[in-house]
């Protein structure tokens, strides 16, 4: 902790305001007629030139295409200040360096930012579908016959590369085509109270750390169609480290809280405190070292998930990995509270998660890993999980047998979902290859009967039960922790 307070005040005290100067000045026009994309950047680059400071936009609402921050300025957003993204395609810039699209991009710039109480609305679905229209008219390609253009041929809100010193704070960031926003291999960062409203077409994520060192991400809502609070490592020799999350809301079509997919580096040294999540499809927390990443050192303390698919989804695979062998360890989640329902939870949201890896019934929180890559050193402590139970072993079912259990796939380079094995053998919770696993005041609670235990131990070795209680109707004696191939078990 005492390293990231360092962190905050390093990028407290190197953000550069320097002088004000407003747009208006620059012959730029808040009319949401005008494409101002020109205007803006000749007024970024004359304060960055002038040594640095605040670009004020004032009330207005003001088009533009990609323009890119430079070193020491900061977009600084009145209240009433709203930046357009220009609904035509050829208005957005595919960046060299990053080969994607956005709408304000930086690269390789220091002491910039973003800042105030206005809105960067990139109309993104109208943007997206003129894209799709596009590639129809044989201008572009669709490479994946969905219609629906790839997202790096599709503009997000921002995206920052190789950048330090940034801040992020106070605005609204809405509408994005693609991904919302994306910091790339930069350091020191500060995102806070800021407003994600990032649904309005697919993969429309919250926000994307990638391989970026020294961030803090706090007291900020979040709502998206794609993965909310992403972790991702593009390069195999970087890491996304030093990470403190705090105090935020997320939404999503997807996961909450997720490390990957992309994950060839690792995640080092991450905490999460204080973190809800809300009427999310996927996972509240999703862990995924599929790429040969290492990820060690975390911390979630304070997670309440309501009307969420799945809880704990904790991953190793082995998809892109070129002979790097993928490591999970260290790994502490407390103080949770989370209830997850029988129906679809983002049901009736514009892009819903899709409905797939049926049929299953409701799913288990899980700690799966592959043979000879072992998930270890993981405490689950103070967390009460309630389930609507009421599993139909008609519909889907896994027994207990050794055939039954050996028959779970490993699936080592499959898109890691907690979903992908179907049905599994346990109603609250499910441990595969892992090494040193502890429950310490674990509560799990099924509404109605279901014909699984609770919890199942598979080829798991050193696992322990403090304190771990069930709750389920009807019950009786059944036995509710199962042992298969696991040695060194201790139930207290």
């Amino acid at each position: 902790m005492k390293r990231l307070l360092l962190i905050l005040v390093s990028i407290l005290t190197t953000s550069v305001y320097g002088k004000d100067y407003f747009v208006q000045d620059f012959g730029v026009y808040g009319d949401h007629v005008t494409l101002n994309t020109r205007s803006i950047q000749t007024a970024i680059d004359f304060v960055s030139k002038q040594g640095g400071g605040r670009l004020i936009f004032s009330p207005g609402n003001y088009v533009t295409g990609s323009v890119y921050i430079k070193a020491n300025v900061t977009l600084h957003l009145e209240a009433g200040a709203t930046i357009w993204g220009s609904t035509n395609p050829y208005d957005y810039i595919m960046d060299s360096t990053v080969k994607w699209k956005a709408l304000i991009f930086a690269i390789k710039q220091d002491n910039i930012g973003i800042t105030g109480a206005g809105i960067i609305d990139g109309r993104g679905f109208t943007t997206a579908i003129n894209t799709l229209n596009l590639a129809h008219r044989g201008l572009i390609e669709d490479e994946m016959k969905y219609d629906r253009v790839r997202e790096w041929k599709r503009p997000e809100n921002i995206y920052f590369r190789e950048c330090r010193n940034i801040k992020i704070e106070g605005i609204t960031l809405k509408n994005p085509a693609s991904w919302n926003q994306t910091y790339d291999q930069c350091q020191n960062l500060l995102v806070d109270n800021i407003t994600v409203d990032s649904k309005s077409y697919w993969n429309n994520d919250g926000i994307d750390i990638v391989d970026c060192k020294d961030v803090i991400i706090r007291n900020s809502y979040f709502d998206a169609a794609d993965d909310v609070l992403c972790l991702k490592s593009h390069d195999a020799t970087k890491l996304c480290e030093n990470i403190l999350i705090e105090n935020c809301v997320a939404r999503s079509s997807a996961n909450g809280l997720k490390f990957g997919t992309v994950s060839r580096g690792g995640f080092k040294n991450v905490t999460v405190k204080n973190l809800t999540v809300i009427d999310t499809y996927r996972s509240a927390i999703t862990f995924a070292a599929v790429d040969g990443a290492v990820i060690e050192n975390i911390l979630v303390d304070g997670v309440r998930s309501i009307n969420t698919g799945n809880v704990i989804f904790l991953r190793i695979g082995d998809r892109w990995g070129k002979g790097k062998k993928p490591v999970m360890k260290n790994i502490t989640i407390k103080n949770v509270y989370a209830e997850v329902p029988l129906q679809k939870p983002d049901k009736g949201y514009d892009y819903e998660g899709p409905v797939e890896d049926l049929p299953r019934n409701i799913s288990p929180s899980s700690i799966i890993g592959l043979p000879g890559y072992n998930i270890e050193n993981v405490l689950l402590e103070n967390i009460e999980i309630v389930y609507p139970g009421g599993s139909d072993s008609f519909y889907a079912y896994r027994g207990l047998t050794a055939a039954e259990l050996d028959s779970i796939p490993e699936m080592p380079t499959a898109y890691p979902e907690f979903s992908q094995f179907k049905e599994l053998p346990a109603w609250g919770f499910y441990v595969r290859h892992a090494k040193n696993i502890t429950f310490k005041n674990v509560t799990f609670r099924a509404n109605k009967p279901d014909y699984r235990p609770a919890i199942v131990s598979d080829k798991v070795d050193n696992i322990e039960f403090i304190n771990v209680k069930t709750e389920e109707p009807e019950a009786g004696n059944k036995q509710q922790i199962f042992f298969y191939k696991s040695n060194n078990t201790s139930i207290k």
